[in-house]
C-alpha cells in the first residue's frame, strides 16, 4: 500500500458490524469470532462502506467529534493503526472505490 491517500477501506465479506441491545454496543462478526467494538472502533467502522477513502474518514469523524484541526494527525494513525490491524484478521480490505 503505497499512500493512505487512495485506499478504500470496506468490511470483508466475512464481517458484519452489528449493534447488540442489550450490551448497548457495536460488535463486529465473523463466522470465527465476534469483537465487541468501543464507540470509536464503531464510528470508524461505519463509515468503511469501500466509498471514502481513510483521509475522508478521518475528516468525518473530525467533523462529527468537532475536535481540533491539530488532532487530525493523531487521529489519522489511529484510524490507520486499526484498519490494518483489521485487515491482517481479515475483517477489513482495501480496494478501489465502489
Amino acid at each position: 500500500m503505497s499512500s493512505t491517500e487512495d485506499l478504500y477501506p470496506r468490511l470483508s465479506r466475512a464481517a458484519r458490524l452489528r449493534f447488540d441491545p442489550r450490551a448497548q454496543s457495536y460488535v463486529l462478526l465473523s463466522p470465527e469470532r465476534g469483537l465487541r467494538l468501543n464507540e470509536s472502533a464503531a464510528a470508524i467502522l461505519e463509515r468503511c462502506t469501500g466509498e471514502h477513502t481513510v483521509p475522508q474518514i478521518v475528516r468525518s469523524l473530525l467533523q462529527a467529534t468537532a475536535s481540533p484541526a491539530t488532532a487530525q494527525l493523531e487521529l489519522a494513525e489511529d484510524v490507520l493503526t486499526l484498519l490494518l490491524e483489521l485487515e491482517q484478521r481479515r475483517l477489513v480490505v482495501f480496494g478501489p472505490p465502489r
